[in-house]
């Protein structure tokens, strides 16, 4: 035990060891000692070193530590240690060290390379990011290192499951496709992941997020399994006990989960509407009256529960599967609820832009959905149509540009396949049925085509032309259709006038538009 004193206690008299030279007794320590008690010193000291010596430690203890974690099974402390240790050798995430007085350590004087010279951040970066790949590779060499951790996993002692989690993240992190396949082919290996997420401790809750997000990046079939073991219902659970959009980061990294599982998966997309879980994202998106002063992490949850809805009726979607959901969003009144959010006042620009082109997804080709989009009104006195108020922003060129380019899609998506809404449009642009006590979109469109403003040119041509694709009909009305101009000047055909623009300037942008008129 005298040896231990020098290396965990007082300074011991004489010449000092160099760093190699302790990690290495501590090595033949751990592999030669019969005593449980100095092998868990000397796991300890190597866990107290593995940050600062973390090259020398992990190239001479890696398979003494592997050694510890496959016969001393039955001491959690040292298991906690082993685990705690193989995380600072693989870990690239630059962290602050915990403050833990036991592992206090006496600086020891360092070899030549270990002096302190400045090294850039990114070099330093780049080094630590080597040696993490580095050590995972050796790790990894053999398949059942992981096996060994998943079993390892089903501890119930804080001290082995933590970083238990924590190693296999950063495993994921440093070599994911190796480690999800082996993953992948060990009995109960996604399951006893997925146990982590009734781990009553947060922490490991938490943490256990974390490295399901890993696990299931980009990997269909863990996708798959990961769905069916239930993690819709115990992720929608969490959100719903952590406050959903009002809740912290632990919202946050659930959302990401589920976006891992359903984006470009559309087995788990069906599995998601056919469980019913579209119904349990509609009080996501309640607002109240004040929207003022949002957190920035309340801006970042709905945003990606924006996302989760696109994912479902994204247009790379098969059109059965998107209108399947489509149906379901309007009759459970999450469209309703996402128009709610369209026309409230104090919501944020980002938020505002992202709820647009979620509609515009939600009603693009559904009938029901685009009628239901054109009979709601804004809050305003009097109440106007919410496609005119829409349009309203995108011909205004102080909008910013993401959100006038939102408006335009909206209205593409509101015209897709809809002959009627097409109709109601242009009508607004023929003499027999223009209002002047009101503004119709039809004026704010024309009103885009005078602008000085060549965006709101383009963008108004392109809406036109959208409501003309497809429709003979509405193509023969739209030449009836004249512009006055200016007082004293007479009426020009809308043709006339888009001709008049083509031959003006050298706006590229906007006499492509006005071509596809």
């Amino acid at each position: 035990m005298n040896f231990f004193r020098g290396v965990m206690g007082g300074q011991a008299a004489g010449p000092q060891p160099s760093g190699a030279e302790t990690i290495q007794k501590l090595c033949d320590r751990v592999a030669s000692s019969t005593l449980l008690e100095d092998r868990r010193d000397a796991v300890r000291a190597l866990k107290s070193l593995s940050k600062k010596y973390r090259m020398e430690v992990g190239t001479q203890a890696m398979e003494h530590l592997i050694n510890i974690l496959q016969t001393d099974r039955s001491d959690s402390e040292i298991l906690g240690y082993a685990l705690d240790t193989l995380y600072n050798l693989i870990c690239n995430d630059e962290e602050e060290e915990q403050d833990e007085s036991e592992d206090a350590v006496t600086p020891i004087p360092a070899s030549g390379k270990h002096k302190n010279v400045s090294m850039p951040d990114e070099a330093m970066q780049k080094q630590s990011d080597d040696l993490g790949a580095q050590f995972t590779e050796q790790f990894i060499q053999d398949p059942e290192h992981i096996t060994l951790i998943l079993s390892l996993l089903e501890e119930f002692d804080f001290h082995v499951r933590w970083p238990g989690v924590k190693l296999l993240t950063a495993l994921l992190k440093n070599q994911g496709v190796q480690v999800q396949g082996i993953i992948l082919v060990s009995p109960m290996g996604v399951s006893r992941l997925m146990d982590l997420l009734a781990d009553s401790r947060e922490v490991i809750r938490n943490d256990g997020l974390l490295l399901l997000q890993q696990l299931t990046k980009s990997n269909a079939a863990i996708q798959k399994i990961v769905a069916f073991e239930s993690a819709f219902e115990r992720l929608l659970d969490i959100i719903t006990e952590e406050g959903s959009s009002d809740g912290g980061i632990v919202v946050e990294d659930c959302l990401l989960l589920l976006l891992n599982l359903l984006k470009n998966n559309s087995s788990n997309q069906n599995f998601f509407k056919e469980g019913s879980y579209i119904q349990r994202m509609k009080p996501w998106f309640e607002v109240g009256d004040d929207n003022s002063g949002w957190s920035a992490q309340k801006v970042t949850n709905l945003h990606l529960m924006l996302q989760l809805v696109r994912v479902m009726v994204s247009p790379v979607n098969s059109p059965g599967a998107s209108a399947s959901c489509q149906k379901s969003m309007y009759q459970c009144g999450l469209l309703q609820q996402l128009c709610t959010i369209l026309m409230a006042t104090g919501v944020p620009a980002d938020i505002l832009t992202e709820t647009i082109n979620t509609v515009s997804e939600v009603i693009r080709g559904s009938q029901v959905n685009q009628d239901y989009f054109a009979s709601v009104n804004a809050p305003s006195n009097p109440p106007r149509p919410a496609i005119v108020v829409l349009l309203m922003s995108m011909v205004n060129e102080r909008q910013p540009f993401v959100l006038r380019c939102a408006v335009l899609y909206c209205f593409q998506c509101f015209l897709y396949k809809n002959q009627k809404g097409q109709g109601e449009i242009v009508a607004t642009l023929l003499p027999s049925t223009i209002d002047a006590n009101s503004i119709s979109a039809g004026q704010l469109l024309c009103g885009g085509l005078f602008s000085a403003d060549s965006l709101s040119n383009w963008c108004a041509s392109v809406a036109l032309a959208h409501a003309l694709q497809d429709n003979l009909t509405q193509k023969e009305q739209l030449l009836r259709v004249q512009l006055a101009t200016s007082l004293g000047k007479p009426p020009v055909s809308l043709l006339q006038q888009c001709t008049n623009i083509l031959s003006q300037g050298d706006k590229i942008a906007r006499r492509v538009s006005n071509a596809c008129v």
